[in-house]
Order: C-alpha cells, then structure tokens, then sequence
C-alpha cells in the first residue's frame, strides 16, 4: 500500500500548496502479513501513480486511461478493467446501515457475520460460492448513490468512452482498502486463477484530512509486478530482462567505435535501447555477443565504413544486412522496430 505514504510525503514537504493536481508516481517493494499463495506473495513489487487534489471526474479517468495503456503498452491484451462506484459520505453511510441490517439476516458462518459488523462490503466480495449465492439480492451501492456521486460516476464512464477504453461495470466489487470513495476500478487476468487481480485503484476524497493534512482529494492507480509477469508469461508473451535492447553496435576500429558511440547515444535519445561491444572483441565475438543481447538489429562498421559515411545494418533473425548512410541510421531503425 503506498498512497497512505505518498499522501503523507506530500503533506510533509507541503507539495499540496503549489500548483494542483500534485501528479506523483512511484515503486517499491512491499510487504503483507498473511499467508502466501500463489501470485500472492509475501513481499511483492508494486509500480503506482497518484494524481492528488482536485476532485475531476476527467482526473478519475485519465488515471484509469494511462493504467490501461500501461499494461497494453507491456504486450498484454486479455485483461479486462471494472469499475464502479463506492458513493461518497452523503450515501454510504445510510448504505452500509441497510447492507449490515440484510445480510445480519442471512444464515452465514460467524467469522462472515464478524465481517458483516465491522465492513459489510466486504462480504459482497466474497469468492465462495455459497455466500454469493446468499447475498446474490443483496443490495448495492450503484443504487444507492446520492445525485453528486451518481453525476460523478456518469461522467468517469462518459469520458472512459471517449477515451475508448473498454471497461465492465462490476457492482459487487470492493476493493480491499476502506478509504476509497466514489470511482474505484481493477484490472483482472482470467489467466492468473483465484489471484486474478493485476491493478486497480480508486478515488480517495478523505485521507489527506485523516491524515492531517488539507482536506483534498485524489485518486490513484496501483500495478502489481509480480502478477502482471504472471499474467505476460500465461498469454504466452515473451518477458524481456533488464538487459534486453534494440540495437547492438559492433565497432571495428578505433574511429568506428568514436562514431559508433555518438550514434547509439542519438538513438537512445530517440527512446531506442543500444548496448555495444566494449573491448577489443574481433567481430565474431561481437558478433556472439550481439545475438545474447536480444538486440534486433547490429550496426556494423569498421573505419572504411565511416570514411564513407555509412553503417551496416544487420537483421539479427534473418542475417541480412545493409549498407545505410549514417544520418540515416536513426529514421531506418525507428521504422523497423515493432
């Protein structure tokens, strides 16, 4: 959980008194005190975005937007979002009364009833399948939204649309921390089992002021790293390392190597990945360590080649290779690159 340390970050370095919304991210390892299972993991590695003081609807959903195109940016395509809405302290509190008085009704099991007592939501997430079953009429919060959290949650899913990004309306979702007000949302990947959740957030209206702080509002987003490995492994996506890059620069000769440097840092600049053959490698050892980079292409030249002012361009998966001007290296590579 790392909003509740944000939030406090920013009331501490009094980031809320410039220029809002405060837009932050971050990442991290971070821990739970439960059982592990599987793609739920005692410690975990999480990647968020905040976006903290002004109460927008447009706010609510360019959040959800840059979550989804983050994961689609990372290759996964069977995922799906939900979203909902948890209404606001104008509703929700007449809302949990009329839940706890149904569900107290029900012949649940004494640990469900605990439940029901302390978070009644809670319970209208419950995976087993007998307790879904029993509180299948139950009522919920979407119905019961006053006409400021109704209005809010009507123009999230007007601009999601505009946005064109696909969602699910999930009435019965809660997500697992009580702060969270209005719109709250998750991704889940049916590849990953029981554990299907990769990400998900919410709009949390009150934490600054129990905090301390002022009293604004905001809404974030959270990526699990561990489950949305889990997820590109089970679409049978390719998960690169670290060490992974594009392009792989064999120099062959002194001035080669100058100009060769030069060049992969303008396709760096250019967002292309470049690693080079550092050394004194002969070029069938460059050449060895160009196909254990991952690299697609290798750029080949020797000081003849930069006499000329060209570089040779070879496509690692087919073998062929070809002679290209050197300023023209940049747009040539860019344009081959999936």
């Amino acid at each position: 959980e790392g909003t509740a340390g944000v939030m406090r970050a920013v009331i501490e370095h009094g980031l809320d008194r410039g220029q809002l919304p405060v837009k932050l991210c971050y990442s991290g390892p971070f821990f739970r005190y439960e059982r592990p299972q599987s793609g739920r993991y005692r410690q975990l590695q999480q990647v968020g975005i905040e976006a903290i003081g002004v109460d927008d609807p447009a706010l609510d959903a360019e959040v959800i937007a840059v979550a989804d195109a983050g994961f689609r940016a990372l290759g996964l395509t069977d995922f799906r979002l939900e979203v909902t809405s948890l209404g606001d302290d104008s509703c929700r509190p007449q809302y949990r009364e009329l839940l706890q008085e149904i569900l107290l009704r029900l012949d649940l099991d004494e640990d469900t009833r605990r439940r029901v007592r302390l978070n009644p939501l809670r319970v209208l997430d419950d995976k087993r399948p007998e307790v879904r079953e029993m509180t299948a009429d139950a009522p919920v919060m979407l119905d019961h939204l006053s006409e400021g959290a109704k209005a809010h949650f009507e123009t999230v899913l007007a601009y999601l649309d505009a946005l064109a990004v696909p969602y699910v309306i999930n009435p019965r979702m809660v997500r697992g921390l009580d702060y969270y007000t209005k719109t709250t949302f998750e991704f889940s990947h049916d590849g990953l089992g029981a554990q299907s959740g990769i990400g998900g957030g919410g709009r949390y209206d009150g934490l600054m002021r129990q905090l301390g702080g002022q009293d604004l509002s905001g809404i974030g987003f959270g990526l699990g790293v561990d489950r949305t490995l889990l997820a590109l492994r089970a679409e049978g996506k390719a998960v690169g390392s670290a060490g992974r890059v594009d392009v792989f620069c064999v120099p062959l000769g002194e001035r080669a190597k100058r100009d060769l440097v030069v060049l992969a840092a303008t396709l760096r600049h250019a967002g292309v990945r470049v690693d080079m053959a550092y050394g004194n490698r002969g070029l069938k050892g460059a050449m060895r360590a160009a196909d254990r980079s991952g690299a697609s292409f290798a750029l080949v030249a020797g000081d003849r080649d930069i006499e000329t002012g060209t570089v040779g361009v070879k496509d690692l998966s087919t073998g062929d290779q070809v002679s290209i001007a050197v300023n023209e290296v940049t747009a040539q590579v860019l344009s081959r690159l999936p």
